[in-house]
């Protein structure tokens, strides 16, 4: 059983400001809920804030944020905590996910970069996590990214996502892309990995398109349509957990309108294979 509030269920998409004009115009009942990063929305106003409205208006939101920055070894933005906490008020946005990451270093990185695998960092990162969810007056939910290299390692990535969740008692984006695309470039057995995880603090799902580097690389572009293997992957997660509410992230080379619509559409029709069997209803 999923952990975001209870109105947030289903089929959830990406809201994307290049999808804001054509979204208007399309069939969207399969969709559950939208996912928006606040840093592209605090503070605008105008055109965009009406069509933000519009969405608002007809699904709940999830945010995920891009510039916390929780393994940063700079101090917490505290005005921007201040701004996100009323942006997620105003906006009535229960749930709020990040990565398990940083992104910044006496300025921003442009890029999720790794965390060593350490016990003192998982002491940095916990604590930072409470300081958050105490000003935003929530319990947030990482997500375990993609990497392609190990920084330092006392620890595996599954003890340290499981060890920094459990000592800051925040939630998990589980991102079934991620694991996949980890799996490949690190070797290890996704299936295993998955079912070592603490599923009861699971918020919701992310799945996205990846690009084949090399027979062992993968890079995780957000740029394609979701593969065959995470789809599956996909599959045997709502095996396990039942069919949690899941968003398509798409951030680039956005195909036809009916194209993207339908990703979001076979991961409707996939729960809907599962809630019976879970006594759980996803969207329709």
């Amino acid at each position: 059983m999923s952990l975001t509030h209870e109105s947030v269920k289903g089929a959830g998409l990406g809201l994307r400001r290049a999808l804001l004009g054509p979204l208007q115009e399309a069939e969207l009942d399969r969709i559950g809920f939208m996912e928006l990063a606040p840093e592209n929305w605090i503070g605008v106003g105008g055109r965009l804030r009406r069509q933000l409205g519009w969405y608002r208006e007809r699904f709940p939101f999830v945010c995920h944020g891009l510039s916390l920055s929780i393994g940063a070894p700079e101090p917490l933005d505290q005005r921007f905590l201040q701004r996100l906490k009323s942006f997620l008020d105003d906006h009535q946005v229960e749930c709020f996910s990040e990565h398990l990451s940083y992104c910044s270093e006496h300025g921003h990185l442009y890029d999720l970069m790794p965390l060593p695998f350490l016990p003192e960092t998982v002491d940095w990162v916990a604590s930072r996590i409470m300081q958050v969810q105490d000003t935003l007056n929530r319990r947030i939910a990482m997500e375990n990214i993609s990497y392609y290299a190990s920084v330092a390692t006392e620890m595996s990535e599954l003890e340290f996502i499981t060890e920094v969740c459990e000592r800051a008692d925040c939630l998990l984006l589980l991102d079934v892309n991620n694991v996949h695309v980890n799996s490949v470039n690190h070797g290890y057995d996704a299936d295993e990995f998955l079912r070592a995880l603490p599923l009861e603090r699971v918020a919701y799902l992310h799945i996205a398109g990846h690009h084949h580097e090399a027979e062992d690389l993968i890079v995780d572009t957000h740029g394609a349509a979701v593969a065959d293997p995470v789809w599956s992957l996909l599959r045997r997660t709502y095996d396990v957990m039942g069919p949690v509410p899941t968003v398509l992230e798409r951030d680039f080379n956005f195909p036809p309108l009916a194209e993207l619509l339908a990703e979001v559409d076979t991961i409707a029709n996939i729960q809907n294979e599962y809630a019976g069997k879970n006594g759980q209803h996803a969207a329709a």
